[in-house]
């Protein structure tokens, strides 16, 4: 009888939530009650094209002459996008491309992504979106596994396509100047100017997408995305105040989640959004105060790349209109937090979640003052909760316990077939973290980044961010290595400030003096840059891997 009422409560709570969600939708622009036939519409084409593509013609639809894309060679309508992105699907279906047909993605930010989404999702095609800091390998793997038919890519990657087998067709997203297209590879450009852009009937099931995963411990796992839940929409826009008809500007990749997502919800609500194909600190300054951008969409590493030019080159562009900086991707320090927040003002949104599991969390700038590098709190339809290695409940304040997540966007297994850990319903970041005393989540690192030396816990994130607060220090990374005594020791690997001495004495005295004996690295090893991926996610492998010998 309890477990009935349990679960009689359970669906009481849940039906709440929608409705709060609904609210929330509403209020924020996303949901029009007052157009019941268009609202009904977008619903109908998200299941039926999925996202990319009901952007594109409900873009068109609603923002027919708005500005949608702005890259560093041209400036895209919605109806553009939506005009564009047929005529490219009409010109992809005479290449074989069909429904259920696997489109394969190599492309920077910029307006031929947006629009080659938009088409595979027209046909009924599964995209796949590939990472951009591929080695030909990993390329070829991911392919091969994902079972790809078609590539569509940048100039920039042709000597990747070479692992690929040669009739393989491909089509060129964007030409770099003074490239040549190869005869065997138009591009989409070539393809839109002779193709109609009158409209396509419908597949019969939406395609979906893959997202890779960061691929930090190997090779990028796919996660794909069938239908996208209207409700998914409201994890992003119920703690973090998007504009409407404004401007957004994402130099966070948008082959990845975070940028993925970010961008689809801005195009949602009609906004024109900057992209680049490179990241530059001072340039996306510049790209703030040119467009008197309202939102900047970035990574951790970017932000501090920012925070870290001369006050005198920040103070040469106006970015007094932002109110929005989100970030997500990889960790926050303390330190940057606190840094972004008095050069940009109270405007930072820390966003936590993974590929998998989407969004878990979200800091505003008011709980990041009070408690910096928090992750915050759930969203609606999002609950995070602890538990430990034997799938018990942590409960209390300051109590480290490994993250699960539970939201609308629920995760339907890698591609490999392999699944995240679920429990009671909620999955597995695959981080461990607490709860501090106020509510707020704290992430505390990987549960597989766990380093026990002597018999001792330790996750590195804690003493890197304590490094990073160094004003000699520029970046910092914490790894286990092999250890006849300890088992593992710790060793840490220092990117200085230009010009700053390197004593890794006076590195290991200000660990101890801060930290528990156990937590101060044995090895001190001073590098030039650390390794990341695209997304600013720190590879450790990498440096586990290292040879620091001598």
């Amino acid at each position: 009888m309890a477990v009935a009422h349990d679960g009689i409560r359970q669906k009481l709570s849940r039906a709440v939530e929608k409705a709060k969600a609904v609210k929330r939708l509403r209020d924020t622009g996303i949901l029009e009650l007052g157009d019941v036939g268009g609202t009904l519409q977008t619903v109908k084409n998200s299941r039926v094209y999925g996202p990319q593509a009901t952007m594109a013609i409900q873009g068109g639809r609603k923002f027919g002459s708005l500005p949608a894309i702005v890259d560093e060679r041209r400036t895209l309508t919605y109806k553009q996008i939506d005009d564009m992105s047929t005529a490219l699907a009409r010109g992809l279906k005479t290449l074989g491309v069909d429904q259920g047909s696997v489109v394969g993605v190599l492309s920077r930010d910029h307006g031929g992504l947006v629009v080659s989404m938009a088409a595979c999702g027209k046909l009924g095609a599964r995209l796949v979106l590939m990472n951009t800091g591929f080695a030909k390998p990993q390329f070829a793997e991911v392919c091969e596994r994902e079972n790809v038919k078609i590539v569509l890519h940048d100039s920039e990657f042709l000597g990747l396509l070479d692992a690929l087998p040669a009739d393989l067709p491909r089509v060129l997203t964007w030409l770099d100047d003074g490239t040549h297209a190869p005869q065997d590879a138009p591009t989409i450009d070539d393809i839109i100017a002779t193709n109609s852009s009158d409209p396509l009937p419908p597949p019969t099931k939406a395609g979906g997408s893959v997202v890779l995963t960061s691929g930090t411990t190997g090779l990028p796992k796919g996660a794909p995305r069938g239908k996208v839940s209207p409700f998914a929409t409201v994890q992003l826009v119920d703690r973090v105040p998007y504009p409407q008809k404004g401007t957004v500007v994402i130099v966070s990749p948008i082959f990845h989640s975070t940028g993925l997502a970010t961008f689809l919800v801005a195009a949602a609500l009609g906004n024109k959004i900057v992209t680049t194909r490179r990241f530059n600190a001072e340039a996306t300054l510049k790209l703030i105060a040119d467009h008197k951008a309202d939102m900047l969409v970035a990574i951790p590493t970017m932000l501090h790349r920012m925070v870290e030019l001369p006050p005198d080159v920040i103070a040469k562009y106006d970015t007094s209109t932002l109110k929005v900086i989100l970030i997500a991707g990889s960790a926050l320090t303390p330190e940057l937090s606190n840094r972004v927040q008095d050069t940009f003002g109270e405007v930072l949104y820390n966003m936590y979640g993974s590929t998998e599991c989407g969004i878990a969390s979200i800091g505003t700038p008011a709980e990041l003052r009070m408690a910096p590098g928090t992750a915050g709190r759930a969203p609606l339809t999002c609950e995070v909760v602890l538990f430990d290695d034997n799938g018990r409940r942590v409960e209390g304040t300051h109590n480290r316990g490994r993250i699960f997540v539970r939201n609308a966007a629920p995760f339907e297994g890698y591609t490999d077939g392999r699944h995240k850990q679920i429990i009671d319903g909620y999955m597995s970041s695959g981080d461990m973290g607490h709860f501090d005393e106020n509510g707020l989540l704290f992430v505390d690192g990987r549960d597989d980044d766990m380093i026990v030396s002597g018999g001792e816990n330790v996750f590195p994130q804690e003493v890197e961010n304590l490094l990073i607060e160094r004003d000699d220090v520029f970046d910092a990374a914490v790894v286990g290595v092999d250890d006849s005594e300890f088992g593992k020791r710790l060793r840490a690997f220092i990117v200085s400030q230009p010009g700053a001495p390197q004593d890794t004495e006076e590195i290991k005295l200000y660990v101890k003096n801060n930290l528990a004996r156990y937590k101060v690295p044995r090895d001190v090893v001073f590098i030039d840059e650390l390794p990341r991926n695209a997304t600013g996610k720190l590879l450790r492998r990498v440096l586990n891997e290292m040879d620091v010998e001598g």
